[in-house]
């Protein structure tokens, strides 16, 4: 098959590699734009830019580019088979979705997730079970038909980062299987009540200490960190783990300061005690 491939994230190299490594033709990449990162603001490409010059390929950087894109191929007699989305943060009109048969990877039991942080918000609620849906891709946002639906479990200590690494290894099994047969996967619609997620901001890894032990250990891992002040320090919380129904700080970070271990922190008071949240 003749492609073109979307996306921008880590998350996505994996799956794109897969493919890469089938024998399909990539025929072009498309990412977003390289973004300044770090203090002293470098502008850097995505790592779907850095992994497609890696293999020679073609990388357009604006969705705008896609008409050139495609009357070169016209010109040429020749057309794309399909195209593949996944994680490409960027809303594609009607040339796009016209243009030839596009699928998406989407990392929830649709139609539960939809929207642009499915794996956040199962690990924030605290959820044990997902799934990874391979779909086609319509304008209205993850409500596409279903081609094929891999469940996973997430584990009480899974993080973003961990469930992530499992998704895109099903999502890129996944998507080879269908390349290579597109023809036994019949589209079903998506059935029951959608719900949706949001961008999560730094205001949620604020931690409201008179929740649960458990709801602020999957805030944690959902987001990578809770902030609060201890002992009137600000501080990270990074990793913790829930013991006969408490909260246990592994891993903090106080401003200023790299990771240490909890005992580490503690020994540093001096012997004070020790107040959380104020």
């Amino acid at each position: 098959m003749k492609l073109i491939l979307m996306g921008t994230n880590d998350f996505v190299v994996p799956i794109f590699e897969a493919v890469c490594l089938s024998g399909h033709e990539i025929v072009a990449v498309f990412t977003r734009a390289p973004k300044p990162v770090g203090r002293k603001q470098v502008l850097t490409p995505s790592p779907v830019h850095l992994w497609a010059n890696e293999h020679g390929l073609r990388v357009f950087t604006s969705i705008k580019q896609y008409d050139e894109l495609q009357s070169e191929i016209e010109n040429q007699k020749s057309k794309i088979d399909m195209v593949v989305v996944v994680s490409y943060g960027v809303i594609l009109c009607d040339n796009v979705l016209n243009s030839a048969p596009i699928i998406n990877i989407h990392p929830s039991d649709l139609p539960k997730y939809r929207g642009p942080s499915p794996i956040r918000t199962a690990i924030y609620n605290g959820d044990t079970e997902s799934a990874v849906c391979l779909m086609q891709l319509v304008a209205e946002m993850d409500a596409g038909p279903i081609l094929m639906r891999t469940p996973f479990e997430i584990d009480e200590n899974d993080t973003n980062e961990t469930v992530e690494k499992r998704v895109s290894e099903i999502g890129a099994k996944m998507l080879v299987e269908y390349l290579d047969t597109p023809e036994k996967y019949k589209p079903v619609a998506q059935t029951g009540d959608a719900t949706f997620t949001r961008k999560f901001t730094g205001d949620d890894e604020i931690i409201d200490w008179s929740r649960d032990a458990r709801a602020i250990h999957n805030q944690i891992r959902a987001l990578g960190a809770g902030r609060t002040k201890i002992n009137g320090i600000d501080a990270k919380i990074l990793e913790t783990k829930v013991d006969n129904g408490e909260l246990r700080i592994l891993t903090v970070q106080p401003a200023g300061k790299k990771p240490m271990d909890w005992k580490s922190f503690v020994n540093g008071l001096h012997g004070a005690e020790v107040k959380i949240g104020e």
